[in-house]
């Protein structure tokens, strides 16, 4: 097998790795991406039910779980949000806004990928995909990369190749062997904004509520808490808010729910006692609630079935507390199958925050989803995939 030489060679044709490569081809680099998928970009084409949120007009380094919170500042501040929306615009991508500062594609999420295949091809980048790494050696010249298509010398050799989640689209521990054949410190990995699975016992109690979406706050026992949707689901919990705290949540632990968080419940009730006395609470709390929760709750006798004139002081404190601090233990979460990211990863102390090159290995960077930076559920972690993709692009 004849052996390739490029500038730099990248493995993985994800977010971070194409963002990369462009950059670096763009400087006169001569550049190659190996991704042993059959298309490039995989995770990208089913985020955001198929509209790719691509990024998050917000994204601040506080939105970031890592062990060392200063790492992503340099990455984050020299490539923002808004340089990647000045990049889909030069490309005439139709997208819009939601609430929390996403944007998503209007059309297809293959859209980005296009965008991102449409700058490799101008920065005269090869992507070759169902191109499996077999073996990576450190020589004199740089990097000796054996794929089953070919061999690879390289001056800079570059990581993207993501991290557990998903392995139906093709998941690989590729980054982390990698990582620790070189000597460098890997963090404990999990499967983090992923939905959670229940107790049996909880899941015959809301057995019939699948579907059920109820504006919430949840909390962790680390005190984070987040202002979304919940969603009941035939395993579990599900829904921004649940995917959130998950990132923030150690087995064991229970959650707080906060199910009416833009109402006071002692107000209402004396409200309601004061306007609809005759009335049954279950049939006003039926108003703010999902009725079929609400008849959950009856069954269970947290509810009275009372007039709301009936209701003595104890039961609206025992019903403003539950209401209000609704805790659940979850069982443990749908794991990788489902998650959109993993927690943990290659530790990143041992790159630096401006580069992404290794400490201990020179000419070796690490940049995405395989390094132990994860952001919030919203975009933010395509953002950190730009923002790394572009730092490591300027550097190798």
């Amino acid at each position: 097998m004849s052996i390739i030489t490029k500038d730099v060679l990248v493995i993985g044709a994800g977010a971070a790795g194409l963002m990369c490569a462009a950059t670096a081809g763009y400087r006169g680099l001569s550049v190659a991406v190996v991704d042993m998928g059959k298309k490039a970009g995989r995770k990208i084409l089913i985020s955001g039910g198929g509209r790719c949120n691509f990024t998050n007009e917000n994204a601040q380094p506080e939105n970031y779980l890592c062990q060392n919170p200063h790492f992503v500042k340099s990455a984050l501040s020299r490539y923002s949000a808004q340089d990647f929306i000045e990049l889909v615009d030069r490309h005439g991508l139709n997208y819009h806004h939601k609430t929390l500062g996403q944007l998503f594609c209007d059309d297809s999420a293959q859209d980005i990928v296009d965008i991102l295949m449409t700058e490799c091809e101008w920065a005269g980048v090869e992507v070759k995909l169902r191109n499996e790494v077999l073996s990576v050696t450190k020589n004199d010249n740089g990097y000796l990369v054996t794929t089953t298509e070919a061999t690879y010398q390289c001056n800079s050799l570059v990581v993207a190749s993501g991290g557990l989640t998903m392995p139906k689209l093709g998941a690989s521990p590729i980054g982390y062997k990698i990582a620790e054949q070189f000597g460098l410190k890997l963090l404990p990995t999990t499967a983090a904004l992923v939905p959670f699975t229940l107790h049996d016992h909880d899941k015959q109690r809301f057995d019939g509520l699948s579907g059920i979406s109820i504006a919430t706050e949840v909390s962790s026992e680390n005190g984070t808490s987040f202002k979304e949707n919940i969603l009941f689901t035939h395993r579990g919990l599900s829904g921004p808010a649940i995917l959130q705290i998950s990132s923030f949540w150690q087995a064991g632990q229970a959650i707080t729910i906060n199910l009416l968080p833009e109402q006071n419940v002692h107000d209402t009730i004396n409200l309601w006692r004061a306007q609809q006395a005759q009335k049954s609470l279950k049939n006003l709390l039926a108003t703010v609630l999902p009725k079929r929760f609400i008849d959950v709750l009856v069954d269970e006798k947290v509810i009275p079935e009372k007039a709301v004139n009936q209701l003595s002081h104890s039961e609206i404190d025992a019903l403003s507390d539950y209401l209000h601090h609704w805790q659940i233990k979850p069982n443990g979460t749908e794991g990788y199958r489902t998650a959109e990211v993993t927690l943990g990863g290659v530790d990143t102390d041992e790159l630096s925050s401006k580069t992404f090159e290794s400490k201990q290995a020179k000419g070796l960077y690490f940049i995405g989803e395989v390094i132990d930076v994860t952001g919030w559920l919203g975009g933010y972690n395509f953002q950190f995939a730009w923002s790394s993709g572009v730092a490591c692009g300027l550097a190798v």
